[in-house]
């Protein structure tokens, strides 16, 4: 059993910063656990923006504080993301978040990540294996 809080995450490892300044995120469950799929709490930054795309994992969101608009790049669909909303990227989609507030939100990633990953130029997390990180 593994009992841990994002408080216990703040300024560790777990704890990673963007590169582009507009999020943060507490990575609470990761590949290293054996599970099958990692958990975070994310924090994107008001008016901000950020685009990505997973292309090499699937990635659920619930919002739990905070709004912003969801646009998939690929229809130009726009979506307003409010608390309790969820939205799960099962195709793999080009998405762009605006946050009107910050907007934290709790995600889970298949296959799970390693707790290294930030988005590269096109948006993507690499694929990244304890194997090779190790």
């Amino acid at each position: 059993m593994i009992v841990r809080s994002f408080k216990d995450i703040e300024g560790t490892e777990r704890h990673v910063k963007a590169k582009t300044g507009t999020w943060e995120s507490k990575r609470i469950v990761l590949a290293r656990e054996g599970v099958g799929f990692s958990l975070h709490e994310t924090i994107l930054y008001a008016g901000t923006e950020t685009s990505m795309w997973y292309a090499n994992h699937i990635e659920a969101v619930l919002c739990v504080e905070g709004e912003a608009e969801l646009t998939n790049d690929e229809t130009g669909e726009k979506h307003w993301i409010t608390p309790g909303t969820m939205y799960l990227l099962n195709g793999h989609e080009k998405h762009t978040m605006r946050p009107k507030t910050d907007f934290r939100c709790v995600c889970v990633f298949n296959p799970p990540i390693t707790g290294r990953e930030d988005h590269d130029e096109n948006g993507v997390y690499p694929l990244i294996t304890e194997t090779e990180e190790a």
